[in-house]
């Protein structure tokens, strides 16, 4: 079996979206070994957990700056030799985790670009230093869609559009379900539903006009607000806000709407 280190911005159990898709299923044949984004912390600490069949790596630091980033090769270093790891590729989600992972030599370095996280915001200054350094680094590099591909296909040679799509076989079930959440039942019809981050992508003066213009349409919104104040979304009595769902759980909720959209990779 394959060595697979994946480098992420994301935390394994925020959404479940393109990288928990691609590394679940890469887990069938490969040792995959998921490193979250490091947080500070009270103390430098490195755990491993299991989660569908991948190790999941958190690291907590309290150094910052080139110390920081010294501690965390020192620990991945650490961790690497501990699990005898010796031959492996790099799959990288972000290129800030090159500030730890630049000294690593892996037969195969992947960069999966599935978003422009330098538009996000608060995006990291050096992120797009990084990202240039990763392309020179990079064997193949992947877009996670065909405009970011138009805006990335000049900087590496290996470049690929790689859209993302659905998961067909777990929605399916939205046909045949007649459950209907507690937290939902007393909704009126129709429903529109949106799942996904609520972050600076979303369209906020969108949903404010259309519940105004409609107030006989109820829209239902699913998943967690992050990077904005809560405070700025729009309410009325026809937005409904239900927080955050496990993926298992989008079917039964989606399969009571008659329009749905998200921002799940």
């Amino acid at each position: 079996m394959q060595n697979i280190l994946c480098f992420s911005h994301l935390s394994w159990n925020f959404v479940y979206q393109r990288p928990q898709h691609l590394l679940s299923r890469f887990a069938r044949n490969n040792n995959v070994y998921y490193f979250e984004e490091p947080r500070h912390g009270d103390r430098d600490e490195l755990t491993v957990s299991s989660q569908d069949g991948i190790s999941i790596v958190q690291i907590s630091i309290t150094h910052e700056g080139d110390e920081r980033n010294l501690k965390l090769r020192k620990m991945i270093d650490r961790l690497l030799k501990q699990q005898s790891v010796k031959h492996f590729s790099c799959w990288y989600y972000t290129p800030m985790a090159l500030e730890y992972t630049g000294h690593l030599e892996p037969d195969v370095v992947i960069y999966d670009s599935m978003d422009e996280l330098s538009a996000f915001r608060f995006a990291p200054p050096q992120l797009i230093e990084l990202e240039n350094e990763l392309f020179k680094k990079a064997d193949v590099v992947f877009t996670g869609g065909h405009t970011l591909y138009q805006a990335k296909k000049n900087r590496h040679h290996n470049s690929h559009p790689f859209p993302s799509s659905i998961d067909k076989k777990h929605f399916e079930a939205a046909r045949y379900n007649e459950i209907e959440p507690e937290d939902q039942k007393n909704i009126p019809h129709p429903r529109f539903g949106f799942y996904g981050v609520i972050d600076e992508r979303f369209d906020i003066e969108l949903l404010k006009e259309v519940s105004a213009k409609r107030p006989d349409w109820h829209f239902v919104i699913i998943g967690p607000v992050v990077k904005i104040d809560v405070n700025d979304l729009p309410r009325a009595e026809n937005i409904h806000y239900l927080g955050s769902k496990k993926y298992d759980e989008l079917p039964v909720y989606i399969s009571h709407w008659i329009w749905h959209w998200s921002f799940l990779h």
